[in-house]
């Protein structure tokens, strides 16, 4: 079966021809309906060995939806034909964190099992079938849509999981700030409206990104271009942002959320920009929490595929076929992506 992989640090994703799997004992094969790009994915391109304990090669995608094709010995829970979204950070499963869903910070040391999940350590969603570890990963989507049930298992859990965290602080009075208007930013966008009363303020680049929060439900929208933090303060209006989600987390995008942050507020870290947040007295708001997000737990994900099911939640799609995944990830490096690109290998 074709998949698009990692063959080894520091060189290019290839397309390459892999034997198809077989489901071991309590493992699931699925035939792989859709699967979204990352910027996750585009960050593995820059990293030397050792930057983290994976071992290529391996098959990227850990956005994935699908239909369960086979059960592997003792595997139970799913049947054959239901169709499903993968939670792809796959844990021990067995340490207090895990047990209670929140697989993402599983206790296990990364470095002991040398992956985190699927497409990161493990073979991904970007082939024509994937195996799933356990049937506890797999949340039925019913007959919602497979490219925009794949996003939500990142693109719609992590900033789910980011605003979830601070639902106490999205009161009817209180602004919220989106920086960053990308395939995380625009779900956060809609979900900051249909889970509260808050006003949201939305900041990107592109003009298109700013075109697609108005489109999300954003109040207002402003271009990051020469953007100061007193600036968006302005924007924002009273005595600040009572959240601040930044999705891409540079030095300066970071330096704008604790700008516009109010007294008592949140500033949520869940871009991967590499950026660092001085905190100190005076220059940052009083009672304010810096909290380094990290994608989302098993029953937040099945909160989020019940809202996209609803439709109170849409993913904005690129799509791609699985043999054009390599253009796909070549225009999400160039920012040319607007929402989430999605490859249906069919």
């Amino acid at each position: 079966m074709l998949a698009v992989r990692l063959a080894a640090w520091e060189r290019p994703f290839e397309l390459a021809d892999v034997a198809c799997p077989e489901p071991g004992p309590g493992e699931v094969l699925l035939d792989v309906e859709a699967a979204g790009l990352c910027h996750t994915d585009l960050h593995l391109l820059e990293w030397p060995a050792g930057t983290l304990p994976y071992e290529p090669p391996f098959t990227l995608g850990h956005e994935v939806a699908g239909v369960v094709r086979r059960l592997g010995p003792g595997a139970s829970g799913v049947g054959e034909g239901d169709r499903v979204v993968v939670y792809a950070r796959w844990g021990c499963g067995v340490c207090w964190q895990c047990l209670r869903g929140w697989e993402n910070i599983c206790e296990r040391p990364v470095a002991s099992v040398g992956y985190h999940g699927a497409g990161l350590g493990r073979d991904g969603g970007l082939a024509e079938q994937l195996i799933v570890p356990s049937t506890r990963y797999l949340v039925p989507i019913g007959d919602l849509d497979a490219a925009q049930a794949a996003p939500l298992a990142d693109a719609g859990l992590t900033p789910y999981h980011a605003i979830a965290q601070h639902r106490d602080k999205l009161l009817a009075h209180r602004t919220a700030v989106v920086i960053g208007v990308g395939g995380l930013g625009h779900m956060a966008v809609q979900m900051l409206r249909a889970l509260s009363a808050v006003r949201v303020v939305a900041v990107d680049l592109r003009d298109e990104a700013l075109e697609l929060a108005r489109l999300a439900g954003a109040h207002a929208c402003v271009s990051a271009a020469g953007l100061g933090a007193g600036r968006l303060r302005e924007a924002v209006g009273g005595l600040g942002a009572a959240l601040a989600l930044d999705f891409v987390a540079t030095d300066e995008t970071l330096a704008l959320a604790a700008g516009a942050v109010a007294p008592g507020g949140a500033v949520v870290y869940v871009g991967r920009g590499g950026g660092t947040l001085g905190v100190r007295a005076f220059a940052t708001a009083f009672e304010t929490s810096v909290t380094v997000s990290s994608w989302g737990t098993i029953p937040e994900l099945v909160e989020v595929v019940a809202l996209a099911r609803a439709g109170a939640i849409t993913t904005e799609t690129q799509p791609f076929a699985l043999a054009d995944a390599l253009g796909g990830y070549e225009q999400l490096a160039q920012g040319r992506v607007v929402g989430r690109a999605v490859v249906t290998p069919a």
